[in-house]
């Protein structure tokens, strides 16, 4: 069984990795919902059991495995819990790009606009609009105005950026 987040495991669980504030109530509604599902796991089992022999029963094996699965991801989601820094949205540094901007930037090479959400390693999902903030180009514009360009180097070579909006 996998889990939407299971990269937040790796990313999060290692000491300084910042999360936005939504982020951490989410994973606490996932985990109290977990939590509520054990206990009808527990009673599918009690079921299970009025159905026969439990070493040939399928319907016990699957609510077992699925438990398993389900107390994984709960321990998962205290341990992001645990090692998490929530990052207070609103204290940042206005007119510069920080964690929890919305940017636009123009790849220069490309000549194309791309507008960008800066949130935590756990949080980031391009396809979303959602940068990194421990990216390469989530890096390079942290703490930039608008009108700077940067420079990302990347194995392909040098992309050239320039900050167009911070809101």
């Amino acid at each position: 069984m996998t889990y939407d987040g299971i990269s937040d495991i790796i990313q999060a669980c290692m000491l300084g990795r910042s999360l936005g504030k939504y982020v951490v109530k989410e994973r606490k509604i996932e985990m109290a919902e977990k939590k509520n599902l054990l206990t009808r796991e527990g009673l599918r089992k009690l079921e299970a059991r009025e159905q026969g022999d439990l070493s040939e029963n399928a319907e016990y094996d699957a609510a077992k495995d699925e438990q398993r699965d389900i107390e994984a991801r709960i321990e998962e989601i205290e341990k992001i819990l645990k090692y998490a820094e929530v990052a207070d949205e609103e204290e940042v540094e206005q007119g510069v790009v920080n964690f929890g901007s919305e940017v636009s930037i123009l790849d220069i090479d490309m000549d194309e606009v791309n507008t960008f959400k800066i949130v935590g390693s756990t949080e980031s999902n391009i396809l979303e609009g959602k940068l990194s903030n421990e990216s390469p180009l989530g890096m390079a514009i942290l703490k930039k105005r608008v009108g700077e360009t940067v420079t990302v180097e990347a194995p392909d070579g040098n992309f050239d950026f320039r900050i167009l909006d911070i809101r």
